[in-house]
């Protein structure tokens, strides 16, 4: 039986569970007053979208930096970037949001809840990028250092030409995945009022009173927004262990 055969028993099965489960309730079920503020829900998978978006870009330009730092030679370097990689690791992204919103935002008088809520995300998971980069770079083995530092290389020539361009495939997989993360972190900031898709089922469940029928579309448009950065990043991680395989019998066929 082939695994897509079983991935689709295993969701019929488990859509037939909850039907099952959701008709012992004597709920009327009323999808109609939800269909109203659809637009609700258009402009919150917009806003989630870009949000989610632009943090996962700043951020990533945030944990390749921070990552560099992390390997550097420079003791200021990598001490700042392991405390930032500490702090923002050590606490709950919902703390975060919140110091930045309301104490930061005060204090440089700046009140786009949007803006804090991407800069937040972006420091947040850059610090999880940074490690994934840290890890990345150590996981090249030490012979591509002296072999290209032989040739009269420097550490930082060696590190942004040699090693980086081969840690980099390394990296792709994990960081794809942390977009799938980011997505449904970006949830969080309905607590701030920024109108992703939380918000705008929150405005619909307060306004009509239906929370079943509020709140499944919203768990049903994050599994179809995540799912394909699921499943690239599985087919990426396939390829890599596959490539890496290849990469050891050809080795080993080489010393035999």
């Amino acid at each position: 039986m082939s695994r897509f055969t079983v991935r689709v028993i295993l969701i019929g099965s488990f859509t037939v569970i909850l039907a099952l489960l959701l008709s012992t309730l004597r709920y009327h079920w009323d999808f109609r007053a939800v269909w109203a503020y659809r637009e609700l829900y258009y402009q919150g998978l917009i806003n989630t979208i870009l949000v989610s978006f632009g943090a996962i870009v700043l951020g990533l330009a945030i944990g390749l930096s921070a990552g560099l730092a992390r390997v550097s030679r420079n003791v200021w370097l990598s001490e700042a970037a392991s405390l930032y990689v500490g702090t923002f690791r050590g606490t709950p992204l919902l703390t975060q949001i919140y110091i930045f919103y309301f104490c930061v935002a005060v204090v440089v008088h700046y009140d786009n809840p949007f803006i804090i809520g991407m800069i937040t995300l972006a420091i947040f998971s850059g610090a999880y990028i940074t490690e994934m980069v840290r890890a990345g770079i150590e996981s090249i083995d030490n012979g591509q250092w002296e072999a290209a530092m032989s040739t009269g290389m420097t550490h930082h020539q060696t590190l942004l030409h040699v090693i980086f361009p081969q840690a980099f495939r390394r990296i792709v997989p994990p960081v794809t995945g942390q977009f799938v993360s980011l997505i449904k972190d970006s949830s969080l900031l309905s607590v701030i009022s920024v109108r992703e898709l939380t918000k705008a089922s929150e405005i619909v469940n307060a306004t009509t009173y239906k929370t079943f029928e509020a709140y499944l579309p919203l768990a049903l448009i994050y599994l179809l927004l995540t799912f394909p950065f699921s499943a690239l990043t599985y087919r990426l991680e396939k390829r890599m262990n596959y490539e890496k395989r290849n990469a050891s019998s050809s080795r080993g066929t080489f010393f035999s």
